[in-house]
């Protein structure tokens, strides 16, 4: 594992069983995450990117051992400690959760409505045995409040006195106060007001910098995420089908279900309406993929070996990472 990667996921499968099928065939499983290899870079704010029930938010909590890993190996080196998540002991769990932590995606369920602001910021160092005392805890408390951009007066209140973008930094601020590494932001500016969209991504940005934070940050929107990430990995029925460092993604985009969510962008331009590309039909059910590559039931480009082998991620020399038969030919001009 290179010293410059914070997290690497090799091979990584989630599978979910269900209940029910013949009593002498297999199984029904939801393959929700499956064959995902994927570096994230020590201070990167890495974007994951697709439709809903794509397997974002799962592999998510496959990166906080949140989710339990079917197959595959997922590392952990921020320099002090190395971890395997699928060999970690009661100990070593107990020290990851200190390093990586989540921002949930609505900050209205969040968080306790039977609590103080202080007491759910702090309610992390207390659980985990940060501080050694009421002093300690209030400091650090007040140290990451104001870093989120929370007062004093703020902390005596009750969740319910907040708007949502204020209650979005007090989740921000929960996850940030054991002092992480690594930190999952769920669709964190999703339930927010575009105007406070942008505030808190702001505010993101500036504390990623400031503290060398590292993020995984799970959007379905595309503008969003070229405003803030790094690089950005698109998923497609739990599969990655391209990565790339964002500007390289967005310039030249090479798989047709990323240039297909570049298209649904809207645009302020009246010339530019109407020239999305369409996707026809649905995402298919995770328990019963389609054969060869699993975006072949909607993809315009479609051919028999499409349908028949499943494609690999592909190299090159940009960074540029693309899970398509076709891509070089679908490229030229």
């Amino acid at each position: 594992m290179s010293e410059d990667v914070l997290i690497e996921a090799r091979d990584l499968s989630v599978h979910y069983p269900l209940r029910g099928g013949s009593m002498f065939g297999p199984k029904p499983v939801v393959k929700a995450v499956e064959s995902i290899n994927l570096d994230i870079g020590k201070g990167n704010f890495f974007g994951l990117v697709g439709e809903s029930g794509s397997g974002k938010t799962t592999l998510g909590k496959a990166l906080l051992q949140a989710a339990p890993i079917t197959r595959g190996t997922v590392g952990y080196n921020d320099g002090e400690v190395k971890f395997d998540l699928t060999q970690l002991t009661p100990a070593d769990l107990k020290e990851y959760r200190k390093r990586a932590q989540l921002i949930f995606q609505d900050p209205y369920a969040a968080l306790s409505p039977r609590m103080t602001v202080r007491d759910i910021i702090a309610e992390p160092l207390e659980v985990m045995g940060l501080t050694s005392s009421r002093d300690e805890t209030d400091a650090r408390v007040r140290e990451i409040a104001e870093k989120c951009r929370l007062n004093l007066e703020h902390l005596r209140r009750f969740p319910h006195a907040f708007s949502g973008g204020q209650r979005q930094r007090i989740s921000i601020a929960r996850a940030l106060v054991s002092r992480p590494q690594f930190v999952v932001a769920d669709e964190s500016v999703a339930a927010l007001d575009v105007s406070i969209q942008a505030d808190v991504l702001n505010l993101l940005k500036e504390i990623q910098q400031e503290m060398g934070l590292t993020f995984l940050f799970i959007s379905h929107d595309l503008s969003v995420v070229a405003h803030i990430c790094d690089h950005v990995a698109v998923m497609y029925l739990g599969r990655l089908v391209e990565t790339a460092p964002t500007r390289e993604l967005f310039a030249n985009p090479r798989h047709p279900y990323t240039k297909a969510l570049l298209s649904a962008i809207p645009s302020l331009d009246p010339d530019d309406r109407g020239k999305a590309q369409k996707l026809e039909g649905e995402i298919p059910s995770p328990t019963n993929q389609p054969t060869g590559c699993k975006f072949h039931t909607r993809c315009p480009y479609v051919t028999d070996h499409c349908r028949q082998e499943e494609p690999i991620l592909q190299h090159s020399s940009t960074g540029h990472e693309v899970a398509c038969h076709r891509w070089e030919e679908l490229m030229t001009p």
